[in-house]
């Protein structure tokens, strides 16, 4: 709603002044030029009526308690990139095309350099580089060509094409770059007390409110927002899918922000500790097994028998991790560094060997599960081919559904009872049912529960079956968050 707002009233000015410039309708929309900002600035200099100084003051009031709406609803050049811009995304795969980048320092020595213009009363300067005599040398120059000039008409089409190809390829680079308006602006809304907050709560480092940000002003890993540059567009409100950014007080925002951050800081460190702890724990573990394997080998005739290794099953469909999302998304963005393969903890990820996907990675279980837990690929993976997503969101979205081949089973193989995978199953997805319905005392099978299976593969992981489990994970195309 904020953002369709902003467009009707961008509209609404930008035909206003548009027309205003084209000498149409300066009757309905005169007040629209007083409304602007460096305008303003020169009739407070060159006379301080109280209606001056009250329009000047309601613009700076309202990028103190708004941020630089200005921008994308007042300013007619700062609408015509947006413009530009909304064309732009409208090609194929270019909608989500921009990334974080820090405070341009050129904006600073532009504006000083404008200010200087100002003193020194360098009229040319200021003339070239003020939005509002930009977009009127624009409109003049495309209707009254031959009255304007040689020169004036270069530089207004050379204008015109600079801010449209920064528009195309950067968002709202002019803006935040050399427009002295603009960096004015983002000297009062650095202090704005309402804007885009994101709440670290529901943020899940996902990017695709900095990918959306024309202002480039959005440092979502760090979950900061920029608002000297942020031109108020709110895209990023109506696009986060996990309603993480509104329109919110900044500065409660930047508090609790800060507040989570020093927890979370806390929690690493004390996770640090217990990973040292596990660490010396597990190195211990190993060594006592060792001398233990290797006390037995002394003492028993032939030692332990080596157990049989585990196969990969056939599978209707391959595996992909959570984060995925399908296997037209993953296998569409992966790039197949190997990145999530090296930094699988529980060694589930590997290169596929098939030519369609070569390289690229899939899971599969006969040396370990996905545990619910682990959000590792998630968080490495650098192509957007996974995405990130906490243990909570983990355990609701459902990658695959186990199936039991009864004649591999044990229970009916070996005449013995097991149960181990309905033991180990996180999700309690598995139950054991009675061989025979009529004898109390019959041998117990599994049976899938499939609204529950979540496809980790801690049942096909931990059967004892051999050199196949008797029950395994076939994958989905599309995973189903539940």
């Amino acid at each position: 709603m904020l953002r369709k707002i902003r467009i009707a009233l961008a509209a609404i000015f930008f035909t206003g002044v548009t027309l205003l410039l084209a000498g149409i309708g300066a009757g309905w929309w005169g007040w629209m030029a007083d409304v602007q900002f460096l305008p303003s600035v020169m009739r407070v200099i060159g006379s301080a009526t109280l209606l001056n100084i009250a329009i000047l003051t309601g613009l700076v009031a309202l990028a103190l308690l708004l941020g630089r709406i200005y921008c994308s609803v007042i300013c007619p050049l700062g609408i015509w990139q947006d413009i530009v811009n909304w064309i732009s995304s409208r090609r194929k795969g270019k909608k989500r095309r921009f990334h974080y980048k820090k405070d341009n320092r050129w904006r600073t020595g532009i504006l000083t350099l404008f200010i200087a213009a100002m003193i020194c009363d360098v009229q040319v300067l200021i003339a070239l580089l003020a939005p509002y005599s930009a977009w009127g040398r624009i409109v003049q120059s495309i209707l009254h060509p031959l009255g304007m000039g040689w020169a004036v008409v270069i530089v207004a089409a050379v204008t015109l094409v600079a801010t449209g190809l920064l528009a195309w390829f950067g968002g709202r680079t002019y803006c935040n770059t050399i427009c002295p308006v603009g960096t004015t602006l983002g000297l009062f809304s650095s202090f704005t007390v309402f804007g885009p907050v994101i709440d670290a709560d529901k943020c899940t480092h996902c990017h695709g409110c900095e990918k959306q940000c024309k202002a480039s002003c959005i440092d979502s890993e760090n979950q900061k927002i920029d608002y000297s540059r942020c031109v108020d567009c709110f895209d990023c409100i109506e696009d986060c899918k996990f309603g993480a950014i509104r329109l919110g007080n900044t500065w409660k925002a930047a508090r609790r922000n800060r507040e989570l951050a020093a927890q979370k800081e806390a929690d690493e460190k004390k996770e640090e500790v217990d990973t040292s702890k596990r660490a010396f724990l597990a190195a211990s573990g190993i060594t006592l097994g060792a001398v233990t394997l290797k006390a037995q080998e002394q003492k028993l005739d032939g030692g332990l028998a080596a157990l049989e290794a585990k196969r990969k099953p056939e599978r209707t469909e391959r595996i992909i991790p959570a984060g995925a999302q399908s296997l037209k998304h993953f296998y569409g963005r992966c790039t197949a560094c190997q990145l999530c393969v090296a930094n699988c903890p529980n060694h589930v990820l590997r290169p596929s060997t098939d030519l369609d996907h070569l390289m690229q990675p899939e899971s599969s279980y006969e040396n370990g599960y996905c545990r619910p837990e682990c959000v590792k690929c998630s968080e490495v993976c650098p192509a957007g081919a996974i995405l990130p997503i906490t243990p909570e969101e983990k355990t609701a979205i459902k990658i695959g559904t186990a199936t039991v081949d009864y004649d591999l089973c044990v229970v009916n193989r070996d005449g013995v009872s097991c149960g181990n995978c309905a033991r180990h199953c996180p999700a309690e997805a598995i139950t054991m049912v009675p061989k025979n319905p009529d004898d109390p005392y019959s041998l117990r099978t599994p049976a899938v529960i499939e609204d529950k299976c979540i496809g980790c593969g801690a049942c096909e992981y931990l059967c004892p079956s051999r050199p196949y489990s008797a029950i395994h994970v076939n994958g989905l195309k599309v995973h189903i968050h539940g």
